[in-house]
């Protein structure tokens, strides 16, 4: 007899989301044998390819050798963690602690519910005391149609508490909307520390036990609480982490930068779950106030505020939890300029992490599991600048006769473990997310400028502005941000061209210039993509309708119908991170 059935009369009638059924079928994929199967059949490919490449006896040219070793090196220890995390991502953080609280979470008389009762008025309980319970919904600058419709749903979630707009755009206008909605206001002189110092001001103004913390544009569930709160009845917890779905999956960007993100909230935040290792990523998230006056407020010094208060709680030996559970939906970034302003500030801050707080330095208070995965997150972006080196490597080839591997090494020999390592990468991520999207690969291989530029504001200590996603104003034009790929592209293309020649004189196809194309094809696509959004921009500001708006509009509609499905009824699957169908219900990004 199951927890549940034993319990039957004490099981508060909250409307049925379907969220156990949903969880348990995600929970099936990240313990299916075949994930098992490929999981430790690719971890064997990337170690014979390991073997391959620090052989000595196969290096060709310095150089090249080098730099493919340095790229290569990175991609394969993340690899190995990826691979490593995911084998626990099957672990389930729902105990009898859990069942038992959510089943009383309404307090011990509560046996059952009136299906009239207003949920929104009755006070949660944890062992069977009252909670208070804040909702902070941080904004800077978004219009006021994202920041009402999440004040409206944060107001209507089930359990009696107090919802706040945390104002660092001091907007007369959104004081009048949250007043309108019946949400307290709060703002601060100045913004320092941005928001987390916002919500440190919160803190300071607000009695809250537990207070949850949403960005403008993330709509919350109505059962949010009702799934994240009976958590803290262990009370170790300092935090509980939900992922970030999105609805806006419109264009190449916005669809690009949601995908990359779906194994890491499918599959490595679960996995770091095992670990004591999964950290917040800034909304979606509920914490324990006493957690988080143990290391004296939110982490003020870096723009990831996020995952540098999760490394002060772990230090400090709090409990994190992170459940698969959609529990709110929000934007991904649509544009260019913001996508290369999100990647940037993240980037930033990991790398931050790496130099100011190295999770193997003596002084961290950390576990080793925690060391392994805190290394892994702050090292993560490095992968993103891996792809600007071996951008460099055929041309080598191509101009100078430098190859990486010497010709003692035949084709296949090479193709066999290279194959071996690359091939069992896709086919995991192609289980993992369900397709291949091309968006992901445009946006990786394009993205090395950012996350270079990144790694140099964390060595000489530059700030990052904060960037709001979906912010209402003019936007700049995507070439403003692109210069570096914009060049990249530009030499890679005369470089084909140099290659084919070579090719035709000597009639042989080299490897070097077939890498050559297919780099200058997939910077190429990013490159048209800018200049379609630049001339979206342009018509927008005519005031003429986008080409294809009919189609576009129809497509954002049923991408923004399909995610409040998911919101309405929990039941979408389907929508899970806001993606299309995918073969699989349970997402490596850092975020």
């Amino acid at each position: 007899m199951s927890l549940n059935q034993e319990n039957a009369d004490l099981i508060p009638m909250e409307p049925d989301t379907g969220v156990r059924e949903s969880d348990d079928r995600r929970r099936g994929a990240r313990d299916s044998p075949s994930l098992m199967m490929l999981v430790l059949v690719a971890t064997i490919g990337v170690l014979l390819y390991t073997t391959f490449l620090f052989d000595f006896s196969n290096r060709g040219n310095w150089l090249p050798y080098l730099m493919v070793l340095s790229a290569e090196s990175v991609i394969i220890f993340q690899a190995l963690i990826a691979l490593w995390t995911i084998l626990s991502s099957g672990h389930n953080p729902r105990g009898y602690r859990f069942h038992n609280a959510q089943n009383r979470i309404y307090g011990p008389n509560h046996k059952t519910l009136d299906p009239d009762l207003d949920l929104t008025t009755l006070p949660m309980h944890l062992h069977d005391s009252p909670v208070e319970l804040d909702v902070y919904i941080t904004t800077y600058g978004e219009d006021l149609a994202t920041i009402r419709r999440t004040i409206t749903a944060a107001l209507a979630m089930h359990g009696k508490h107090t919802t706040y707009v945390l104002d660092d755009g001091k907007s007369d206008d959104v004081r009048a909307l949250a007043a309108e909605l019946g949400a307290e206001y709060i703002v601060r002189e100045g913004n320092a520390g941005a928001k987390a110092g916002n919500i440190n001001n919160a803190l300071s103004v607000t009695t809250g036990e537990f207070y949850v913390v949403l960005d403008a544009d993330f709509v919350p569930k109505e059962d949010f609480l009702y799934q994240t709160v009976p958590f803290f009845a262990e009370t170790n917890v300092a935090f509980v982490q939900t992922p970030q779905a999105y609805g806006n999956l419109d264009n190449l960007i916005s669809r690009g930068a949601g995908y990359m993100q779906s194994v890491f909230y499918r599959f490595i935040q679960p996995g770091k779950n095992r670990f004591n290792a999964a950290f917040c990523v800034g909304t979606n998230v509920i914490f324990r106030r006493k957690a988080i006056e143990s290391i004296g407020g939110m982490y003020t010094e870096s723009k990831s505020e996020d995952v540098w208060t999760s490394l002060k709680l772990h230090e400090n030996g709090w409990k994190s939890v992170y459940i698969s559970t959609v529990l709110a939906v929000g934007d991904t970034p649509e544009t260019i300029e913001a996508y290369t302003k999100q990647q940037q500030r993240w980037a930033t801050g990991g790398f931050e992490i790496l130099l100011k707080a190295n999770p193997f330095s003596r002084k961290r208070k950390l576990t080793l599991d925690q060391r392994l995965q805190y290394f892994g997150t702050a090292t993560f972006y490095l992968i993103g600048i891996a792809p600007g080196v071996l951008l460099l490597v055929p041309p080598l080839q191509i101009y100078f006769g430098l190859a990486p591997i010497n010709t003692g090494v035949s084709f296949g020999q090479w193709l066999l473990y290279y194959a071996g390592f690359y091939f069992m990468q896709i086919i995991v991520a192609l289980y993992t997310i369900g397709s291949f999207r091309w968006e992901t690969l445009m946006l990786a291989t394009a993205s090395f400028p950012i996350y270079g530029k990144a790694l140099v504001n964390a060595v000489f200590k530059k700030d990052t502005k904060w960037h709001v996603t979906g912010a209402q104003r003019r936007k700049a034009s995507p070439f403003n941000f692109i210069t570096q790929q914009l060049m990249a592209f530009v030499f890679l293309a005369i470089t084909s061209v140099v290659g084919i020649w070579q090719a035709m004189t000597v009639s042989a196809f080299t490897l070097a210039l077939f890498w050559n194309l297919l780099n200058t094809f997939i910077l190429g696509a990013f490159v048209i993509t800018a200049f379609r959004e630049s001339r979206h921009n342009r018509r927008e500001e005519k005031g003429l309708p986008p080409k294809g708006s009919a189609k576009v509009a129809a497509e954002a509609a049923a991408a923004r119908a399909l995610a409040q499905d998911k919101i309405g009824s929990g039941l979408s699957e389907r929508t899970y991170e806001g993606l299309p169908p995918v073969r699989i219900d349970t997402a490596a990004g850092a975020r």
